[in-house]
């Protein structure tokens, strides 16, 4: 017997794409193959159901390769004990990364640690070894404070700079976005950043200094394509700011860093991912620079996240996670599935930096350098992703770059029409949140968080006296009482400004027909209700009996006997024989009537017995349940 024999080696006839295409067609039976099979992207990407393998593609490798990636916990409590408290917990239950976030900064939300002296970080970060974790500075309003405040740190404790992971954080253009304004004008703000990395590398620090944050784009509801096409245009503004103020264009480019987050979609996650790679290699390379990775923070989405159902977000999360680790990340931030409910407890935060662990140490998925490469679905994925980014970052800078684009609000307009079909989409649960839109419980009770609520913090005054005594480096000092003076400007003529992009989460249309249920129970004592009047036999009616019950929970109603608001269900078939003569006696005794499906040709005679609305499958679910909650 020989192991050469195909027939030993594989006794199945080989697959083929034409026979599989045989046998779904079967299945279809004449129903439109791209229709029920073929979905498409926010940015118009056809997602096919079957890829072919392709053994010939590149790997696309990231900076840290052949390594587990960064577990990166958050550090944002206003009490700086307890900061410092859950950043010694976080690090001894497995995490190595520290993401500092002070008050101003869109991932805030309202919390933050208030530093602002030496001694208040220092007190934030006791217990803490600079030395042996990755810290990054998320970005802030006062970036800059932050950033020079954090490398007289190091200097006070008597660290070597070129020994200790630091990304500094440094993205006005994110306040840009995120705020509207900042107080300077681009040639200002550029010589500002020039000046702040050239005196921080002059003290023996690596990087990177500067961040693109993809985050700003991906919560006002962006595709893809365009998330990356504003990082490309971030980036490229951000590398010729640098070289204008002395930088060489190389040292620029290793002076960068992205943070990108991912949802679970897991498959665009991972195309993101490897695509941001590609194309800031391209950029390199059009720049006359050998192309190193590019380093990419990634964190688990908050527009993904929920208030309702919050422990669904850990099954989010760890799609998104498990997408940023096969994508190739350098460091992963998990939020806790509370982040959107307030500060999260330590159970909360345990599970976030688990999530992370439990990927490498057990699924290890570190141990193999890109491992989505020659998969057909991604490889196609991250190559359309790059044509379209590529070509909306080209129209970016055709308008004159993207500070040009920004303030005359041509990229937000853009964003916008996005993000508006994004919610259409989530409005008639095309795209389903799982315990929001879909399977919602109305008696459900939410996770505790800590007994902090969020406030609008003032962008810190960093106070260059006594705690600066500690300090032995005079620039450093100075560049510090500079920033103080200046990053607490207020916003003059000449200034920036922008349309703002707003940080929204799918899941609040949905959440806010919640509150307003709740609401109602808080005033009433009483849920608003519907009685669903069922119509012929259950078997025949069974699904749409679901649908329906599904539909009036995700907006908080109860299903009940005798309520002002009735709804009928039933099969085509069982409509046509007795939905007109149930409507009219429903109406007679004052009840306002709905139907579950569409009317089709017997609308008119519907609508004519009493029947106000009909809900169905792509129906406009919020707009429905408003109603419903007004009728109640």
């Amino acid at each position: 017997m020989s192991q050469a024999d195909p027939t030993f080696a594989n006794p199945f006839p080989p697959a083929t794409e034409a026979e599989w295409r045989k046998r779904v067609d079967a299945v279809l039976k004449g129903a439109d193959f791209h229709k029920k099979l073929v979905s498409r992207s926010h940015d118009g990407l056809a997602i096919q159901p079957l890829y072919p393998r392709q053994p010939q593609a590149t790997l696309v490798a990231g900076a840290t390769s052949g390594k587990p990636w960064g577990v990166a916990a958050r550090v944002d409590n206003p009490e700086a004990d307890v900061a410092s408290a859950q950043a010694r917990e976080d690090l001894e239950g497995g995490a190595d990364a520290l993401a500092l976030v002070f008050p101003g900064g869109r991932s805030a939300r309202g919390y933050g640690l208030p530093c602002e002296t030496v001694v208040e970080l220092d007190a934030a970060l006791a217990g803490v070894h600079l030395d042996l974790v990755q810290t990054r500075l998320d970005p802030a309003p006062a970036g800059r404070v932050h950033a020079l405040m954090l490398a007289a740190l190091v200097e006070h404790r008597k660290l070597n700079p070129a020994q200790i992971k630091i990304d500094f954080g440094l993205d006005p253009i994110s306040s840009l976005l995120s705020l509207g304004h900042v107080p300077w004008d681009w040639p200002s703000m550029a010589a500002r950043l020039g000046e702040t990395v050239l005196s921080l590398k002059a003290r023996g620090f690596r990087g990177p200094f500067l961040t693109v944050d993809l985050r700003p784009a991906h919560e006002a509801g962006a595709s893809e394509g365009q998330e990356l096409a504003v990082a490309l245009a971030q980036g490229v503004l951000y590398l010729r700011a640098l070289e204008a103020h002395g930088v060489a264009l190389v040292d620029a480019f290793a002076a960068l860093s992205f943070i990108v987050p991912v949802d679970a979609d897991q498959f665009l996650g991972v195309a993101k991912l490897r695509a941001l790679r590609k194309l800031w290699a391209r950029v390199a390379e059009a720049c006359g620079v050998v192309p190193n990775p590019a380093i990419l923070h990634a964190e688990t989405s908050w527009r993904m996240l929920t208030r309702r159902d919050a422990h669904v977000n850990i099954l989010r999360s760890t799609i998104a996670a498990f997408a940023a680790g096969v994508g190739g990340a350098d460091s992963v931030t998990v939020l806790p599935f509370t982040q959107a409910l307030g500060l999260p407890e330590a159970q909360a935060r345990r599970l976030a930096r688990n999530t992370s662990i439990v990927l490498m140490e057990e699924a290890h998925l570190w141990r193999v350098i890109d491992p989505a490469a020659g998969a057909g679905g991604y490889e196609a994925l991250t190559d359309e992703l790059c044509a379209k980014a590529w070509a909306l970052f080209q129209q970016i800078e055709g308008e004159g770059g993207l500070v040009v684009s920004l303030t005359s609000g041509l990229a937000q307009s853009r964003i916008t029409e996005t993000a508006k079909a994004r919610l259409r989409a989530v409005a008639t649960r095309r795209d389903p949140i799982t315990g929001t839109s879909e399977f919602a419980n109305p008696l459900e009770k939410a996770p505790a968080v800590l007994p902090l609520s969020p406030s609008t913090r003032a962008i810190p005054k960093a106070r260059a006296t006594a705690p600066f005594g500690m300090a032995t480096d005079a620039g450093i000092r100075a560049l510090l009482a500079g920033a103080s003076r200046a990053d607490a400007a207020p916003v003059v003529t000449g200034a920036l400004r922008a349309q703002p992009l707003v940080s929204r989460r799918t899941a609040e249309p949905f959440e806010a027909l919640r509150d307003r249920a709740d609401t109602i129970l808080a005033t009433t004592g009483k849920r608003p209700q519907v009685s669903l009047v069922t119509l012929g036999e259950l078997a025949d009616h069974a699904a749409r009996l679901a649908f329906t019950r599904n539909l009036f929970e995700a907006g908080g109603l109860d299903i009940a006997e005798g309520a002002k608001l009735a709804c009928l269900v039933g099969s085509d078939a069982a409509y046509a024989e007795s939905a007109v003569d149930v409507a009219k006696h429903l109406t007679s005794h004052g009840k306002i009537v709905w139907l579950a499906g569409k009317p089709g040709e017997m609308e008119n005679a519907l609508r004519i017995a009493g029947i106000e609305r009909f809900v169905f499958a792509g129906c406009d679910v919020v707009e429905a349940l408003t109603a419903a909650l007004e009728e109640r």
